[in-house]
């Protein structure tokens, strides 16, 4: 894992000083073991974890990445992943849709056809629309890898029920808030808007959340 990144503590005072909410949070989340969004800097790890993750509990996933990391021999790359066959990637818990979505990535990352370089490059919205031509790989899941593999400051996932149920809980707003409120702080977060999510997030969730 990686420290903060550049912008996190720019971003913290920022959102202080607009927000009574973020100032509130800020305050009560700020030992610095845990309150900050940190990094892998390892996108196809990260998508892997994406693809396994989706649609099930987050112990599930859990026990799934863990049996999935030892089936790769602690080797997680396109490389080790494209030599193993679908009926050993099923064997650690995974589903056919995610078997093919896993092996098309190794497969794209192989022959270029993927190539995570380009990602630095873009905006945020050319690479949420990049990443989601892979296979199992849809917005939520982009904005995820922008957010904790890229550090992008400016994520704002609209359709994460984490950062909606964290809307709901400190703006005393019903679940799910309104969209045109989710837009208002969308727009006076800007541009820390990833900041603001990982805050939100942690409110309602024990641990820090890594991806």
């Amino acid at each position: 894992m990686s420290k903060a990144p550049k912008y996190w503590n720019t971003g913290k005072k920022y959102l202080s000083k607009k927000d009574k909410v973020m100032f509130l949070l800020i305050n009560k989340y700020k030992s610095p073991s845990e309150a900050v969004l940190t990094s892998r800097k390892d996108v196809f790890f990260s998508l892997c974890k994406s693809i396994i993750g989706q649609q099930i509990s987050v112990a599930a996933a859990n026990s799934v990445f863990l049996k999935f990391k030892k089936k790769c021999k602690n080797k997680i790359n396109a490389k080790t992943i494209y030599k193993l066959s679908s009926i050993q990637l099923k064997s650690c818990g995974l589903s056919r849709q995610k078997v093919r979505g896993i092996k098309s990535l190794a497969k794209q990352t192989l022959d270029k056809s993927f190539n995570p370089r380009l990602i630095p490059k873009m905006s945020d919205e050319e690479a949420i629309i990049y990443l989601s031509q892979l296979r199992q790989i849809g917005r939520w899941s982009a904005e995820m890898i922008l957010l904790f593999t890229y550090n992008r400051s400016n994520i704002w996932p609209i359709q994460d029920i984490g950062l909606l149920r964290g809307i709901s809980k400190n703006y005393k707003k019903k679940y799910l808030p309104p969209e045109s409120f989710v837009k208002l702080l969308n727009k006076r977060f800007s541009p820390y808007c990833s900041v603001a999510t990982w805050y939100l997030w942690r409110s309602i969730d024990p641990e820090p959340i890594q991806y």
